[in-house]
């Protein structure tokens, strides 16, 4: 009779994650699902070094990047029920979006990253950022700095605003987006730890951030700028802990997000709920147009999809984390942070930390490779007994 499953304390998990804390990580979390059940769930190290409050099962990680991985969900939630149109131009839902040459970027073009426009409005700090209606003014008054629908450039952080206001405006019922996120995604889920601005009562369990002010990146058109830099100086700040970013500000647990990876990687469905159609998962492994093409502001080939997500497979601009998988997707997040879904083995992994130096969107591996090692260990333990 196999052993009972301690999804807690595997002692594998447990010193994988000490040996990422000795190589200079402050606290992480790591949760897993595999067909459906959660296999991993575990945490190390210190929230808050400054203090020493240590990581516990209520400690929230500000995740970056993987956000856009449950906004990406929802705009393909609307298109699967038939309010939104992939090769549609965003002007349709949005009409005021079509200013300045705008008109004929389409929603398809915003998801793979080659509307044009991956700029911040001028002026913009972190109290604007948290002005939902200044973000959209000011990106309906853009002029693309590419060519819509030709160039491959990542929306490090306008990315969410553009996405969200594309679900605000389909929405049949109005409803803001992180309410449309709170009640179509995490509720059915039985998600109750995923916050897009987190609430006054709950800024306590906030993860602090260290590192991850130098961009990684070439910043020419104001992509990124200083006031709103997605690193730990602007991110520990609460006007920002509490900000509805879509792109960028999703602040959780690594639970929390494996759960709702988890749904993906079951082609759409968990535990009986369904929010994706099987047939709209698929396409999120397809890769966008120009995918060897050079990325304007990674400044390297990016291996992404159609849909909104980095997909695997890929020697070049995949992640390794992922190997040689062209089943699976995932979301990176600045600083490290990571989410993806496995669909060849139903496999959903979330990695939460707070040292933002020490793991990157292309050297993960000196950090996270030895928890996904012991993860796929777990895994493989509950696979030979099935």
């Amino acid at each position: 009779m196999a052993a009972k499953l301690d999804i807690h304390n595997d002692p594998r998990v447990i010193t994988a994650l000490e040996e990422a804390r000795s190589r200079g990580e402050d606290g992480l979390a790591v949760a897993a699902y595999y067909k459906g059940k959660l296999v991993v769930d575990s945490f190390a190290g210190e929230a808050d070094p400054s203090t020493g409050r240590k990581v516990d099962a209520d400690t929230v990680f500000p995740v970056f990047s993987v956000t856009k991985g449950i906004t990406a969900l929802a705009v393909h939630m609307q298109v699967d029920r038939g309010l939104v149109k992939l090769d549609a131009p965003v002007c349709k839902y949005w009409p005021e979006f079509a200013a300045n040459g705008k008109d004929a970027i389409t929603v398809e073009h915003v998801m793979m990253h080659r509307s044009g426009i991956p700029q911040m409005p001028e002026g913009v700090t972190p109290e604007l950022m948290g002005d939902w209606d200044w973000m959209i003014t000011h990106i309906e008054n853009f002029t693309p700095v590419f060519p819509p629908g030709k160039v491959n450039a990542y929306h490090v952080l306008v990315w969410g605003w553009i996405a969200g206001e594309i679900v605000r405006r389909t929405d049949p019922v109005g409803r803001s987006f992180q309410d449309f996120v709170y009640e179509e995604i995490c509720k059915p889920l039985g998600v109750s730890q995923f916050y897009l601005g987190v609430p006054d009562s709950e800024l306590h369990r906030v993860a602090k951030l260290s590192g991850g002010d130098t961009a990684p990146y070439v910043d020419n058109f104001n992509i990124s700028p200083s006031n709103v830099f997605p690193g730990s100086t602007v991110h520990n700040q609460r006007v920002v802990q509490q900000c509805v970013d879509p792109g960028a500000g999703a602040i959780t647990t690594a639970g929390a997000v494996a759960r709702i990876f988890a749904m993906l990687a079951g082609y759409g469905e968990l535990d009986g709920v369904r929010l994706l159609s099987a047939e709209r998962i698929r396409t999120f492994l397809e890769p966008r147009e120009g995918v060897r093409d050079a990325d304007k502001v990674v400044m390297i080939p990016t291996w992404f999809g159609r849909a909104g997500y980095f997909i695997g497979g890929e020697p070049v601009g995949s992640t390794p984390l992922l190997g040689s998988n062209r089943e699976a997707f995932y979301s990176p997040g600045a600083g490290g942070s990571y989410a993806w879904a496995n669909l060849r083995d139903n496999v959903a992994v979330a990695i939460c930390h707070n040292n933002m130096d020490m793991g990157t969107v292309h050297e993960p591996e000196l950090t996270f490779m030895p928890i996904v090692r012991a993860v796929q260990a777990v895994i493989d333990e509950i696979k030979a007994v099935e």
